[in-house]
């Protein structure tokens, strides 16, 4: 099979178009052919091994060296202890190694695709939308009116955080940059700030929910954005240095927390099936949809990882790999 593959860390440079061996389907697993796939910051960081713990899985490559995780396609072959899916059945999810003809994937990664998603916008859903889902899991239970401050709000992450919190009946802000206002309202926020104009710390507002997806701003700068009882979410471990990334705010964070009246945590997601099913439900009823800037084919994959860190896009990159 085709299959977009790395030898080492570095650059989009290090992605390469190759053949590969099908991969060998177990006891509990389903193999899915792959229609199309999507990007994520996390494919660039497997791909870069940068911070250095993402490093877990080899040193001086990934263990995986096939990239992408987010899947929409149909299965094509189960193991003899699946009984949730059927070859044939059209699914979305995770797969590591998606940027290939065929993924496996675990069954407990897998959701039915929405019959009015294509697969494009399908696989343009899976980590991105969960890690969204997780961060504003609070605004559930809490009722109607809440407001939520979305930092880096066009980004993957950010744009599907403002749909779900404006679906939860939240009342949102959402922070980017100038050119891309606009796309944060029409994604539903009903307050779209340009963060290069000024402190918005010092703007007086303050909020019950922070959902922080830019990586920079420090905890002491957030904490100045909430409520008294307000809540703190720092997605991802992006800004930092090279060993640990960002992930070092989200380590303050927690440490800090239990001495504030405030709560303040750090996200680093997993895809679960009951989220999968909840942001199915959702699609399904056009509560949020799902935000395509552009489709490659596997041939362009290293050409969508490189605009994946460059600003650029507005919604998601996919990658078509079955027509």
């Amino acid at each position: 099979m085709k299959a977009i593959v790395q030898d080492g860390y570095g650059s989009a440079d290090v992605l390469r178009l190759a053949d590969i061996d099908i991969p060998e389907v177990g006891a509990t697993d389903v193999l899915v052919r792959v229609h199309a796939a999507s990007l994520h910051i996390g494919d660039w960081h497997l791909m870069a091994g940068l911070p250095y713990l993402v490093r877990v899985t080899g040193l001086r490559r990934p263990g995986n060296p096939v990239r992408g995780m987010d899947v929409a396609g149909r299965v094509e072959k189960v193991g003899a202890d699946v009984t949730r899916f059927t070859p044939g059945d059209e699914v979305f999810g995770v797969g590591n190694g998606s940027l290939a003809e065929f993924v496996i994937a675990k069954t407990d990664k897998l959701e039915a695709k929405p019959d009015r998603l294509s697969f494009e916008q399908a696989a343009a859903v899976p980590t991105s939308a969960v890690a969204a889902l997780q961060a504003v899991a609070s605004l559930k239970a809490a009722g109607v009116g809440e407001r939520v401050l979305i930092l880096g709000a066009s980004g993957a992450v950010g744009g599907y955080a403002v749909q779900l919190a404006t679906a939860f009946g939240a009342q949102v802000t959402g922070v980017a940059s100038a050119a891309k206002l606009d796309y944060v309202r029409s994604l539903g926020a009903a307050v779209a700030l340009d963060y290069a104009q000024g402190d918005i710390t010092r703007s007086g507002e303050r909020y019950d929910l922070v959902v922080d997806t830019a990586g920079h701003r420090s905890v002491s700068t957030l904490r100045k954005l909430l409520s008294a009882r307000g809540t703190l979410v720092i997605v991802g471990g992006e800004g930092g240095g090279r060993v640990t990334g960002g992930f070092g705010r989200s380590l303050r964070a927690a440490a800090v927390s239990p001495f504030v009246t405030q709560k303040l945590t750090g996200l680093v997601s997993s895809v679960r099936r009951e989220d999968l099913a909840t942001l199915a439900d959702l699609l399904e009823s056009g509560s949020i949809r799902p935000v395509i800037d552009t489709v490659y084919p596997l041939a362009g994959a290293a050409t969508a990882m490189r605009r994946l860190t460059d600003g650029s896009t507005r919604g998601k990159l996919v990658i078509t790999v079955q027509p």
